[in-house]
């Protein structure tokens, strides 16, 4: 199981790490932290040393209730810190984590390798054919709503077999536009109650059928901190229980902000699952 990040395969059989930089002032568990450039670079150089593959840029607070951010403040504050990224680490594989085409399409041609889309191609039209058009792996999140309403009273009939439906659908149409590269991501958090978190995380094997890698992102989520009555900071414990579920139960790549304990997560399942 492979994906071509800018003419270099990677190999996702040994399940690998995506690092989270969040450069929003408002993210629910580091919002506000990298706001220099040395903060920024320091911050990376942390998880490329402790082993992770990817690093998910992102410039729009996705959690829940978030203000909306225009697309010129997106870009202004990605942009920049990319170009940061790639003349200090040259070989760092980027994906860029936005719902915009446009973002997009200026993240991969100034060097970022990977798209991730949190609203899997429902909150702007353009994106399918722009990722076609790219010829870039494609990270097909599952959201209910939008950042500013999913959390309000999301319902499912059985959600598992919903969001199955929904992935399926839209890989069909992906593969239609000869998109070859597309990963799914069951979207934790996204549109969900913590009962619906846990049981996708329990049915996480069932995804398999589809076909295509999976990405888990469950780090210091609230599905997490709520159920034990503790805060995002203390969480660090109970993501790396979430992230060994995941991993036993077929995740490709965990997308964390603690890269270290992740890697260590991965390295141990493997020793129990080979």
């Amino acid at each position: 199981m492979t994906i071509n990040c800018k003419g270099n395969l990677t190999d996702l059989s040994t399940p690998k790490v995506m690092g989270v930089l969040n450069i929003t002032p408002d993210s629910f568990f580091d919002g506000g932290k990298y706001k220099n450039e040395t903060a920024i670079l320091r911050q990376v150089e942390k998880m490329l040393v402790e082993g992770a593959t990817f690093i998910d840029v992102g410039a729009y607070s996705s959690r829940p209730g978030a203000d909306h951010v225009s697309e010129e403040e997106e870009l202004s504050r990605i942009m920049p810190v990319m170009g940061l990224l790639l003349k200090e680490f040259p070989q760092i594989i980027i994906s860029v984590d936005t719902f915009r085409s446009r973002i997009a399409k200026e993240g991969i041609q100034h060097g970022a390798a990977i798209i991730n889309d949190i609203s899997g191609g429902n909150m702007d039209a353009n994106m399918f054919n722009t990722v076609s058009e790219l010829q870039v792996p494609y990270i097909l999140m599952h959201m209910l709503g939008t950042p500013q309403n999913m959390q309000q009273n999301p319902v499912y009939e059985d959600v598992t077999k919903e969001i199955i439906s929904f992935f399926a659908a839209k890989i069909f149409k992906l593969h239609q536009l000869k998109v070859n590269d597309v990963l799914i991501d069951v979207g934790f958090g996204f549109g969900k109650t913590i009962a619906h978190n846990f049981e996708i995380l329990k049915n996480l094997e069932l995804f398999k059928s589809l076909d295509a890698p999976i990405l888990a992102g469950v780090s210091r989520k609230s599905m997490l901190y709520k159920t034990l009555d503790i805060s995002a900071q203390e969480a660090l414990n109970a993501t790396t229980s979430a992230n060994t579920i995941a991993l036993l139960n077929g995740a490709n790549i965990l997308r964390v902000h603690d890269v270290k304990e992740a890697v260590e997560a991965v390295k141990i399942v493997e020793q129990v699952i080979g």
